[in-house]
């Protein structure tokens, strides 16, 4: 586990051959957005095989127009490296700023390189076996 330095911005990165974890905690604002967007160029620079990048979000605390931006670019450099971006663990706050700029769909609905959106092998065998319909809770 790799921690980079303390800053209003503080990403920490796990990691395994297919897949990268990163807790982001703090601003991802003008100030420090692009620790972010560095700290992926260096992981999809790293690992050519990396099939998924998930972003924990639970720790940010504030997003502007930069940091949402970089999250922007983050899926545009992810799904050119064929990588699945996941946004996991995203608090209504981050969801209502998403979905007021109308991007909530498209950063949240990734293209995966097998074709199914967003999804590893074990979530979409677990979506196969959910029921869907008007009567089904997710």
């Amino acid at each position: 586990m790799t921690s980079l330095p303390a800053a209003p911005l503080r990403l920490t990165t796990s990691d395994s051959a297919h897949r990268v974890r990163m807790e982001l905690h703090g601003d991802l604002d003008h100030d420090h957005a692009d620790l972010l967007l560095a700290e992926v160029d260096r992981q999809l620079a790293a690992r050519p095989h990396l099939r998924d990048l998930h972003l924990h979000c639970g720790g940010v605390t504030t997003v502007d127009s930069l940091g949402l931006s970089v999250l922007l670019m983050v899926h545009r450099r992810t799904a050119a490296a064929k990588v699945r971006l996941h946004l996991d663990d995203r608090s209504e706050r981050l969801d209502r700023l998403l979905d007021v700029t109308g991007t909530l769909e498209y950063l949240t609905t990734a293209s995966s390189p097998t074709g199914t959106a967003g999804s590893s092998e074990a979530e979409e065998q677990q979506a196969a076996a959910r029921p869907t319909g008007p009567e089904s809770h997710h």
